[in-house]
Formats: structure tokens, sequence, C-alpha cells
């Protein structure tokens, strides 16, 4: 992806969760695939932001290059995260993606990505301040220093399979009780069943 690439992607990630009414806490573009941190108001939002997004760019990416038929690999890949224990990890794992690609040195250092916008304030209007974002202090510069100081600290190997687990799989990231909230509301497995073949049920001696 080029510049220009990059650029009408956003404006299409903009236009789309605007009118799906998507919030956005995070994002990464990267070279072929794309990493965002977001909240939906309604059942519809993220699915027909995607949609739309998906239509747009292809369109466009097929215009520029001369090619024709799809360009994504499959349907988008999302999960449910538990915020109180993963959504600042998650923010730092989806804008720690090109350093962990070797891209860049530092988070700083990549523009296609809100880790400018979290960690200096600069502007960007794709992004709203998540609560326990804005929580991290209790002026613009507090909460920025804040969130710069996270990175200090590498994401856990634990963290790290847990967030690649439940994206590529679908399953829930959280806790028990945030999971068990999942399955109740949407009736649905939310979580890996226990590994093993279950047990058989021991024989009843009747007498």
């Amino acid at each position: 992806m080029t510049n220009a690439d990059h650029r009408f992607y956003l404006r299409c990630l903009k236009e789309a969760s605007d009118e799906e009414h998507l919030i956005i806490h995070a994002y990464t573009l990267m070279r072929n695939h794309v990493h965002l941190l977001a909240t939906p108001e309604t059942e519809s939002s993220l699915p027909r932001t995607m949609q739309s997004i998906g239509r747009r760019y292809v369109q466009y990416f097929n215009h520029i290059y001369g090619r024709t038929g799809t360009l994504w690999e499959g349907r988008y890949k999302s999960t449910l995260i538990d915020s109180e224990r993963y959504l600042l990890t998650c923010m730092r794992y989806i804008e720690l993606n090109p350093v962990r690609a070797k891209m860049v040195e530092h988070p700083d250092d990549y523009l296609w990505s809100s880790y400018r916008a979290n960690a200096h304030g600069m502007t960007d209007e794709l992004i709203t301040p998540h609560s326990l974002y804005t929580s991290l202090g209790s002026t613009d510069i507090e909460r920025q220093k804040a969130y710069r100081e996270l990175f200090s600290a590498e994401i856990s190997r634990e963290d790290m399979d847990n967030i690649r687990d439940a994206t590529n799989k679908a399953w829930v990231l959280g806790g028990s009780s945030f999971s068990a909230k999942v399955e109740t509301l949407t009736e649905r497995q939310a979580t890996p069943l226990p590994r093993g073949r279950p047990r058989k049920p021991k024989a009843i001696n009747r007498v």
C-alpha cells in the first residue's frame, strides 16, 4: 500500500464508521491487513462498516492498479474484549504492530496508526478516546504521558497469545465471568472447550 492508498482507506473508514456509528479507539494500517479497536453502537455497526469499506476500497484499488476480483482473504476477524482487563493492552498491541514487524523502531515513527493521537494528542478525526483511556489522567497532558509510559513495558507473552487466539478463533477476550456473561447474552460458546475427550460416565452397578 502506498501513502495514497492508506489515505483513501482512512477516508473510507472515517466515513463508514461515522455513518454506521462505530467508535474507533485505536488502529494500525499494515501492508496487507488492518487492526482496529472499536466500540459498536448498534449490532450492525461493525459488519456494515467493514462491508462499506470493502466495497469502496476494492473498487478504488482495482481501478488504480488495473486489476479485477476481490482483495481481502476471507471475512474480517473480530472478538469481544473485556475492556477493564484488556482495552489498554489491546491498544498497545495494535499500535506496536509496526515495531514487531520491524518496519520502525518506535510507534512514534509510524504514520499510519493512532499512536501519535493517543500518545501525543495529535489531531486524528478517526479517534474517539475510550473512557478507560480518559481515566489515565485529569488533563490531556497527564493522559498522554501515562499512555506513553505504558509502552515502556513489554506486553506479556500470555497476553499476546490470548489476543491472537481470541481474534483468530473468535473467542471472547476476558475472564471467566465476562465470558459467561457473553455466552448467556449470545447463546453461543465464547471460550474454547477443555482439551481432551470428555470422560465416559462410570458404569452403574445395579443390585
